[in-house]
């Protein structure tokens, strides 16, 4: 059984979900989704969002739904993705309760931040795992709000109470993000695995030799995003800066257009560009840029780009840090260090055939469906 609560604007974490459903069901599994949609707080009644600080903890709805799927469909397994907010931690409890393993796949930081990105006004923080998790509430870390907050604090210390993050197993992106969840003392290391996304290749492989000489940043236009340090990087490259191409919108679109007005940089904008369009141009450039100030969840345009063989320049830093081989399949630069990013995208020599025998060593499907197997079997025994 897959468990997945769907946030009310599409995200990431749902394609994971339709990818490993439609994965495991290709490899002949029999695959069980429950599944809730927080577009259902909309056509709540006020009487039912008067309990959703309680169901957000415990909803007794899910642990009756799930214990009845596992008895009625059979289920030798319990893999979640989201609970946030209707599904709540209440699936474990039941899984549990019917004597079924549970394996949980990490996409944020939620269990030691309620914001779940270590990341509030303008920098990273851990303030929740130094001090404790009220600091949350003081910052309004969660949607901007305290009761908001609250309510995502109270479910993380009562499940922490009752050892129930101890009791199940995870699945998490990345070695730093593996890292990160140890810093919760009740998860053991035996329990912890490590299983990147994955993406099918779609484009033809492109010879390095044969590519155009530019460069592309492919998404949110945001401070957090590192979009500014990109176009200084780009401006003191000056008349000798190989051509960049910007596919995306955000809060900083007009900053970056004036930027480009003033400074007469070789940074053309796109705008939105569908995934497909935008994996083209990828695939016919030097490398993907992505110079992040925070630590990222799993960012895919990654292995997009090594799907293509595109190597990846981005901060040494959180999960897409983690994800990037220094001269394999990407070069790294300090998060805040333009000097060094210049000095990166001067001399990007990383070989493209060499980043895409990378990915085929790593992120295919194939390759997926293996360590998500193994990771199964250990936990049924």
């Amino acid at each position: 059984m897959i468990v997945h609560n769907y946030y009310q604007i599409p995200g990431g974490e749902d394609t994971v979900v339709a990818n490993e459903k439609k994965m495991l069901e290709k490899h002949g599994h029999k695959v069980i989704l429950y599944s809730r949609n927080n577009a259902e707080l909309k056509q709540m009644s006020k009487f039912q969002k008067a309990f959703l600080p309680i169901t957000t903890v415990f909803n007794p709805r899910t642990y009756r739904d799930i214990k009845k799927l596992i008895r009625d469909e059979k289920i030798e397994i319990v893999h979640v993705h989201n609970t946030l907010n209707l599904v709540s931690p209440a699936v474990y409890y039941a899984a549990r309760r019917m004597k079924v393993p549970v394996v949980q796949t990490i996409h944020n930081f939620r269990l030691l931040c309620p914001g779940a990105t270590f990341y509030r006004d303008g920098h990273i923080c851990e303030d929740c795992v130094e001090y404790g998790l009220k600091c949350a509430v003081k910052h309004r870390c969660y949607r901007g709000s305290k009761i908001q907050t609250l309510a995502c604090v109270l479910s993380t210390a009562f499940h922490r109470m009752t050892g129930i993050y101890g009791k199940i197993n995870y699945i998490c992106l990345t070695d730093f993000n593996k890292q990160k969840l140890l810093g919760l003392k009740q998860i053991k290391l035996e329990r912890v695995f490590v299983k990147p996304n994955f993406v099918e290749c779609k484009n033809e492989f492109i010879p390095g030799k044969d590519r155009k000489n530019q460069f592309v940043f492919a998404g949110r236009l945001d401070k957090l995003k590192g979009i500014d340090l990109l176009f200084e990087a780009w401006k003191r490259m000056g008349a000798h800066a190989p051509k960049l191409i910007v596919c995306g919108t955000g809060p900083m679109e007009d900053w970056c257009k004036l930027f480009i007005r003033e400074n007469d940089v070789n940074i053309e904008m796109r705008g939105f560009v569908p995934n497909d369009e935008a994996l083209k141009i990828i695939a016919n450039s030097k490398a993907l840029v992505l110079p992040t100030q925070w630590y990222e969840g799993f960012p895919m345009s990654i292995v997009e780009a090594f799907s293509v063989g595109t190597p990846v320049i981005c901060s040494d830093l959180g999960n897409a840090g983690s994800v990037v081989e220094e001269r394999i399949n990407g070069r790294k630069f300090k998060k805040e260090n333009v000097s060094e990013l210049v000095e990166i995208v001067n001399d990007q020599d990383v070989a493209s055939k060499m980043v895409y025998e990378n990915y085929k060593e790593k992120y295919t499907e194939d390759i997926n469906y293996e360590i998500l197997k193994s990771i199964y079997m250990e936990i049924v025994i």
